[in-house]
């Protein structure tokens, strides 16, 4: 277990501070669709597309129509920004967890491979969201965890390296990706361990 006190915290932002599930868009979307709704699914979040979408390969507008002309959805653009984005739900524990945190004085960042729409929808919808120093997604800087260029986009932004930095994710690649340059590494599986790892931090 590491021992430095970090200066920065760092988040992933689903299934960290956010639960999500995209069958909620596949039933949403398929009910003005010509595939079914496990169909919709299947091709948003297991085909290159969203991989594309969230490295800013794609722009709204051009996923937008890709997956229209795959599903023959036949909705306009607004409503299916709504049915696709707001398939989040907060983590209270965890959030409670970050509020303890900017209460003790420590700067956090999120860090999320994600896309413009969802972070919209989340910047609206959740007001936790608005306490964090900054903000490194994916679609902005063109690379997915655990590509080292996301990486090195946050260490530029927060102007931290290495044990200055501990990290939550909840997935391993994620997290091997930021140990390997030094950063300290909470793999995000239940909220009472990553408080109880922060806690012997310093950090909360």
């Amino acid at each position: 277990m590491p021992s430095t006190t970090p200066s920065i915290v760092v988040f992933d932002l689903g299934k960290v501070l956010v639960d999500f599930d995209y069958s909620i868009a596949g039933r949403r979307l398929a009910a003005k669709s010509t595939l079914p709704a496990a169909e919709v699914q299947k091709f948003l979040d297991q085909t290159p597309l969203l991989f594309r979408y969230e490295t800013g390969l794609m722009t709204r507008q051009e996923f937008f129509e890709t997956v229209r002309k795959h599903t023959g959805y036949h909705g306009g653009i607004v409503e299916f920004s709504g049915f696709f984005a707001d398939i989040f739900t907060e983590m209270p524990e965890m959030t409670a967890l970050h509020a303890a945190i900017r209460r003790n004085g420590f700067p956090t960042y999120i860090f999320s491979n994600t896309n413009d729409l969802a972070v919209e929808h989340i910047q609206r919808a959740f007001p936790f969201f608005a306490n964090f120093d900054g903000y490194i997604y994916s679609h902005e800087v063109g690379a997915m965890k655990p590509a080292a260029k996301i990486y090195e986009a946050l260490e530029k932004i927060s102007g931290k390296r290495g044990a200055d930095i501990v990290y939550l994710d909840d997935r391993p690649e994620n997290i091997a990706a930021g140990a390997a340059r030094g950063w300290q590494t909470i793999l995000q599986s239940d909220p009472a361990k990553s408080r109880m790892a922060l806690e012997k931090l310093g950090v909360v």
